[in-house]
């Protein structure tokens, strides 16, 4: 309840929105939640069709790892709600989780929609005010950004709303039907604010298939097999897709950015698939080089090595007739075939997105530095996290952040 005097505007529905709208009305404020879609929680709920991997049980070091080069500053919001804080806080909504086998955390009825809607019923009692349907349109002209009055297209036409603090949400720019389509990039760069161009994140790519190849494997998985971009880094062990188009998936998601930025530097990538990622290269050696007699290369590979399916599918479409001749060379490509990538798909199928607000113009509570009384949280900073609940545990941690700045910005005005 307003037990302040001041008022608040969240601009944005998602997790980070919503958990910035809970902190700022446990802080006295009135709170007010605008979102340009006819409900809250979109695209969190479309992400619950899978189970909904809220975070992960992975060590607090390796955890914070996952945010590559933005660890630092990532840092800080998972001191303020960390993993066990995070299930903690689906606890006191009568939310009860668990930890799956891979070290992935669940709600324990697999579902998104029982937790946003205690989520929400708590908010709503707590005072938070929802307007639907109501798409910000930022500052007008070349007036300098404020917090004061907000402009939104609504159903009634446009309407202006003040406030003393708000936080935009806005998102990132994938699932545009879900609402995080990226509009409101140009307009934050219009006023002088740094952003950096979105791109796609945990996403898949585009690979050159053969029609025969394309036509016989697309849709089925390739399992147990790492993989390494180029020659650098370290490989990851799991299991991806084959699509018409390319590759996705897990694994691939979790190689994303590096392939991503190798492709924007060099206008591809290769991406070293391990084949037999349980052998080691000289027991892969010794059983192609086995004698065959008068067996094809195809049978002596499944009866060796149990290579069959998409994986031999795969090894005849990136090796070459010569490879296939020159048994030690095959063995190599077994454990390190080389497949190329030609681009990202699309931006508006990736899982989420990297770029945009930049952290230079940003305070450590995540307020603009051009705008006081604006904070920025969520997926519309320029950070990006592989999936495995590492997403959303940053995204509503921003949230609690911007909560606390927003309101010690109110306390000392």
């Amino acid at each position: 309840m307003n037990e302040t005097g001041k008022r608040a505007a969240v601009i944005g529905g998602g997790p980070a929105g919503l958990m910035a709208a809970e902190g700022l009305a446990a802080r006295g404020l009135q709170v007010d939640v605008y979102d340009a879609m006819p409900s809250v929680g979109r695209k969190f709920l479309m992400a619950g069709r899978g189970g909904l991997n809220l975070t992960h049980s992975e060590a607090a070091a390796p955890f914070l790892a996952r945010y590559g080069d933005r660890a630092a500053q990532v840092a800080p919001w998972l001191r303020a709600l960390d993993a066990n804080g995070l299930r903690e806080w689906a606890a006191q909504l009568g939310i009860e989780t668990f930890v799956g086998s891979s070290g992935r955390v669940f709600p324990a009825e697999m579902k998104a929609a029982p937790l946003l809607r205690a989520w929400l019923a708590r908010l709503r009692a707590s005072g938070v005010r929802f307007h639907m349907r109501h798409r910000w349109l930022g500052w007008p002209g070349p007036t300098a950004p404020t917090a004061a009055v907000l402009r939104f297209d609504t159903p009634d036409g446009e309407r202006t709303y003040a406030a003393d603090a708000v936080v935009l949400a806005l998102g990132g720019g994938s699932w545009a039907k879900l609402g995080s389509d990226g509009a409101w990039l140009p307009g934050l760069a219009a006023h002088g604010i740094a952003v950096a161009p979105l791109r796609p994140a945990n996403c898949g790519f585009e690979v050159a298939w053969s029609e025969h190849f394309g036509q016989r494997y697309a849709g089925l998985p390739v399992k147990s097999v790492s993989m390494r971009v180029g020659d650098a880094g370290p490989a990851r062990q799991g299991e991806f897709v084959v699509t018409e188009h390319g590759i996705e998936g897990s694994l691939v998601y979790a190689l994303s950015a590096p392939l991503r930025d190798r492709i924007d530097a060099a206008g591809h990538a290769v991406a070293l698939l391990d084949l037999a990622p349980d052998w080691t290269p000289e027991k892969v050696l010794a059983a192609v080089t086995h004698p065959r007699g008068a067996r094809s290369m195809s049978s002596h590979l499944q009866s060796r090595l149990g290579l069959t399916g998409v994986k031999a599918g795969l090894l005849r479409e990136c090796a070459g007739a010569d490879d296939f001749r020159d048994a030690e060379r095959l063995g190599v490509l077994i454990k390190a075939l080389p497949l190329t990538l030609a681009r990202t798909r699309p931006i508006d199928e990736a899982i989420s997105t990297a770029g945009g607000v930049g952290f230079d113009a940003l305070g450590p509570s995540l307020m603009l530095r051009q705008a006081p009384g604006v904070f920025c949280a969520g997926e519309m900073l320029d950070w990006e996290a592989p999936t495995g609940g590492y997403l959303l545990t940053a995204c509503m941690a921003s949230g609690v952040i911007v909560a606390q700045g927003a309101a010690d910005f109110l306390a000392a005005r």
